[in-house]
């Protein structure tokens, strides 16, 4: 179907006689009182919605826009020609964004233009004739009525949409400052300010989620509307970070599958105010090239939190190894590692290096020569579990 071309007002060469403007002018209340009466029964966003002084106010926009149509229709241009009915389209534009501040669609914006030009032009009709306006003229001044509407309807739609924009980006922003609060150590007062401000509803808890920038609309499309997105943030050299409500229990998991193959790394679920400790942890497992969900890497967040302070227990824990061959030393520890974590099940320790379980035997000989009984201490046990419970560049 082929799009119509709107209609414009600009040079449109009529000039209705005096008089049947004036009486039409006169009018102008009736008419607008008739016009609102039409859009209340006829289209159901409105009913009820037009009483007090929004009514009023809608009152004075109907009056506003006849006027400046007879103002059109008597041949006066006002002190710009290409302009005639700029104050009437400023006062359009301006009611479409009051509407969609009342969070009314534009189909009923534009379902109320209809039933206005439908009234406006039965009432100015019957005046125009009445007071000696011909046929032949009344066919151009139809034209122009509905010309006119068309350009009152697209200001209003424009504004409408500008609204909703504006609306949108503010609130996007507010949020974001939220997210921002939330990260950077503000006070609880400062936080819950900046809630309300924004008009978000406080969850139970936060999981804190770094997602790649190509992923993020992807994924905000998947997850709850109440999802945060912080931007700008000095500790993120890439990546975006998305905090999201009341992921936690059984709910995690669907977040998860969410995030499947997305690169994603999941934080802990905290309570929202503090999402920071989420946020950290997140960062830190993917410092360490640890993907997915951190919950499923505690033993190496936990065992890799501090590398050099592990990386001295190690050499102090091994010590008693170090006046052996390379090759011999990295057997031994791979076997007292082993030994430790399937506590010292010897045919266990074998499957897990690949050896005849003798040689697991023989090997544990000599770190008992070398350790003595400080392989019964349970501190000893302990620092050589946490020294040698992550492999080196794991």
């Amino acid at each position: 179907m082929p799009r119509r071309t709107p209609r414009h007002t600009a040079g449109h060469g009529l000039e209705l006689p005096s008089d049947s403007i004036a009486e039409m002018r006169a009018l102008l209340p009736s008419v607008a009182e008739e016009t609102v009466k039409a859009i209340i029964e006829e289209v159901p966003g409105y009913t009820g919605a037009l009483t007090g002084p929004m009514g009023e106010n809608i009152r004075n926009a109907v009056q506003l826009a006849l006027g400046g149509f007879l103002s059109l229709a008597s041949g006066r241009r006002g002190s710009d020609p290409r302009t005639p009915t700029a104050p009437a389209v400023e006062g359009a534009y301006q009611l479409g964004r009051g509407e969609a501040r009342s969070g009314r669609t534009t189909e009923a914006l534009l379902a109320a233009y209809r039933i206005g030009a439908r009234v406006a032009w039965r009432e100015m009709s019957t005046t125009a004739v009445r007071s000696g306006v011909n046929a032949e003229t009344l066919v151009p001044f139809a034209e122009l009525v509905f010309a006119y509407i068309d350009e009152l309807s697209a200001a209003s739609v424009a504004g409408h949409t500008d609204e909703l924009a504006t609306t949108g980006r503010v609130r996007q922003r507010l949020l974001e400052r939220v997210a921002r609060h939330l990260l950077g150590g503000s006070s609880p007062e400062t936080v819950h300010a900046a809630v309300e401000q924004a008009g978000w509803e406080t969850p139970t808890t936060l999981t804190a989620v770094l997602v790649p920038e190509s992923q993020v609309r992807p994924l905000l499309t998947s997850l709850s509307p109440a999802t945060l997105q912080a931007v700008d943030l000095p500790d993120l050299d890439e990546g975006a970070l998305l905090l999201v409500p009341d992921a936690h229990g059984a709910s995690r998991g669907a977040l998860l599958r969410t995030l499947a193959d997305r690169g994603a790394i999941a934080g802990p679920p905290r309570p929202w105010l503090e999402v920071r400790s989420s946020y950290d942890r997140a960062l830190r497992a993917r410092a360490l090239g640890l993907t997915d969900d951190t919950e499923a890497h505690l033993p190496q967040l936990v065992l890799r939190a501090d590398p050099g302070a592990l990386a001295d227990l190690r050499a102090q824990v091994l010590a008693p190894l170090d006046d052996l061959r390379p090759g011999t030393a990295d057997k031994l520890a791979a076997t007292l590692r082993s030994w430790l974590l399937h506590q010292g099940r010897r045919d266990d320790v074998a499957a897990d290096l690949f050896v005849h379980a003798q040689t697991v035997r023989y090997r544990m000989g000599q770190l008992r020569e070398l350790y003595g009984h400080r392989l019964d201490d349970p501190a000893t046990v302990l620092a050589l579990t946490i020294a040698l419970g992550a492999q080196p560049g794991d």
